[in-house]
């Protein structure tokens, strides 16, 4: 057994991302930690110019994922492994950390785990419990982390859809009144949670841990509230009931044959997905930002490419 972290996902822009910057801020501290260093694993096709930049001490292991006998090298001599990169890829990183005798493993996966409809719950449902035996079988020190919707960049493919949508179109399209719960979660916040869980093994092995944003919003107002940092004072919305909806993503279904499915998208939409997050507050003192504070940068930036965008036009 090794005395090396290895971290996935840092050429992410969203909380992996962060998190590099956050073992940056915090180098000395985890060099003592991990006395034989640090790795990066990539995909072949990652940039890694500015994580070399941020990390020149980091070694970077690229590879494919799909590959086992890449991430055996790479992880051979690991102590600790957090996984940033996505549920999907969860799977054949813990069989090769287990084959490799990784001691402990943070995993970040999802609320999605909660969902009550089929594609959405079953398939993270199913990873979760294959991990959870495989560790238990291994005495492997197992971490979940499970954030809710991350938002903060204007990559982040969830609020900044509605940054546009609020910004460009006259009304809202929304169903059933945008009338549930949601808890999004700045993806700083998710950096900041990753670091501490990172060095408080005492408190977070063998925990799993709900990552949520500072407060339940419903979606009109998280709408609302994206219309007033715009500049739009009062936001204006197309409310179809959920049948109509629903029915619609059934007949594009049919129409094409089966190759185009929304349905669940459309059942996903309209369930609450707000998460408690006290479990991780009191262990290790997770104290995320309310939404209205964490999508202030976001709207900036959107803002700023908005007018270089317009003063490019003839």
């Amino acid at each position: 057994m090794g005395n090396a972290l290895a971290v996935t996902g840092l050429t992410g822009k969203k909380s992996g991302g962060a998190f590099a910057s956050k073992l940056q801020a915090h180098w000395d501290t985890v060099r003592t930690m991990f006395p034989e260093g640090v790795r990066a694993l990539v995909r072949q096709s990652s940039d890694t110019t500015r994580l070399r930049r941020l990390l020149p001490e980091l070694r970077i292991c690229s590879g494919s994922f799909d590959d086992a006998d890449f991430l055996r090298r790479a992880l051979s001599g690991v102590d600790t492994l957090v996984h940033i990169a996505g549920i999907h890829l969860s799977l054949p990183l813990v069989q090769a950390a287990v084959d490799c005798g990784v001691r402990r493993l943070i995993l970040v996966h999802t609320t999605g785990i909660y969902s009550k409809y089929k594609q959405a719950g079953e398939e993270y449902r199913r990873i979760d419990g294959e991990i959870q035996a495989l560790c238990g079988a291994s005495g492997t020190v197992l971490t979940i982390l499970r954030p809710t919707m991350i938002y903060g960049d204007l990559s982040d493919n969830n609020v900044v859809r509605f940054i546009l949508m609020v910004d460009r179109l006259p009304f809202m399209p929304v169903v059933r009144g945008a009338r549930y719960w949601l808890q999004p979660v700045w993806f700083e916040d998710l950096a900041e949670a990753y670091y501490r869980v990172l060095v408080r093994e005492s408190e977070t092995g063998n925990r799993d841990y709900d990552l949520s944003g500072g407060a339940p919003i419903l979606l009109r107002d998280m709408l609302s509230e994206i219309g007033a940092q715009l500049g739009k004072p009062r936001v204006r919305f197309l409310s179809f009931p959920f049948w109509f909806a629903y029915s619609g993503a059934a007949a594009l279904y049919g129409l094409s044959l089966g190759k185009i499915d929304y349905r669940e998208k459309v059942q996903r939409l309209c369930e609450d997905r707000a998460y408690p997050h006290d479990a991780a507050a009191a262990d290790f003192g997770y104290a995320p930002v309310c939404f209205a504070e964490g999508v202030r940068g976001e709207i900036r930036d959107y803002l700023a490419l908005r007018s270089d965008e317009g003063s490019e036009q003839p």
